[in-house]
């Protein structure tokens, strides 16, 4: 046997290294004047075609780093299509300024105008109703993203300390609501909440007591005043959200309530626009 073949491909190898680094030294080795004259005899047939000095306008035919599109001013109309480009670097760097209010889509402006002015009658048929039956500073109102909020706070008019028994007044003032409330499309959340008093005795915690206060509610408009139970739910959120902060004597009182939402049924992009035209 011949124990020495393996020499023919150490051999063939060493000869493919060899060859590739000849190349390697060989494209290293840039030789200027020879590059210069290429350069010169590609933009005398480039010249000799087109009739032009050069393949690339603005330049001596290759690229040397400098832009090869020229700097026109779109005042003297000579820029051409080149003029649309101008600036495009500029609007990475400084972006145009967001849009204001004043450029919204006027058909959601209008939307928004209309669906404020709706929720406003509901108010003011409420606050009729309320006025009637001398109970006008009984129910706090304000707008929000969401709809129409009837604030029913639990100073001891509503509902007292650590109970979800609802007071004679409390009654009267869903019974003055009831009428407007039973008329309406929209849907109606009843939201029950808590201060941040610790809670004993019949409640577990504070979410346990705000979510008896919104059932409570809920089933007075449903069982007493015809409310379509379809249309009404009711939920706690215990102590977790707030009108008022601290521990004061007013955080106290404003934040043991229970608030009828009515939830606008408009498009979400134009219910965030609706508390800005709400006067409160």
């Amino acid at each position: 046997m011949n124990h020495e073949r393996w020499l023919v491909s150490y051999s063939d190898m060493i000869t493919v290294l060899m060859a590739l680094f000849i190349v390697l030294f060989a494209i290293s080795q840039v030789d200027q004047e020879k590059y210069e004259a290429l350069r010169q005899s590609l933009a005398q047939g480039f010249q000799d075609r087109t009739g032009s000095d050069s393949i690339l306008d603005g330049s001596a035919g290759n690229l040397d780093g400098e832009s090869i599109v020229p700097q026109t001013n779109p005042a003297n109309g000579t820029a051409g299509m080149v003029d649309a480009d101008l600036g495009l670097g500029e609007q990475g760097a400084n972006p145009a300024p967001a849009e204001s209010t004043e450029a919204v889509d006027p058909d959601l402006m209008a939307a928004a105008k209309a669906e404020a002015e709706h929720l406003a009658e509901i108010r003011a048929a409420i606050q009729k109703a309320l006025d009637a039956a001398r109970l006008g500073d009984a129910v706090r109102f304000r707008v929000d993203e969401r709809g129409l909020v009837l604030g029913l706070v639990a100073d001891d008019v509503f509902f007292a300390a650590a109970s979800a028994d609802l007071t004679p007044t409390a009654r009267r003032v869903l019974d003055a609501a009831a009428p407007t409330l039973r008329g309406l499309q929209e849907q109606i959340s009843v939201e029950g909440h808590a201060n941040v008093l610790p809670i004993s005795g019949r409640y577990a915690t504070n979410w346990e007591l705000s979510t008896d206060r919104a059932t409570q509610v809920l089933r007075h408009l449903v069982e007493k005043d015809g409310m379509p139970g379809a249309r009404i739910m009711a939920v706690g959120f215990g102590d977790q959200r707030p009108l008022v902060g601290g521990k004061s004597g007013a955080a106290m009182e404003t934040n043991r309530r229970v608030d009828l939402v009515i939830l606008s049924d408009a498009p979400e992009t134009v219910r965030a626009l609706v508390p800005a035209m709400t006067k409160e």
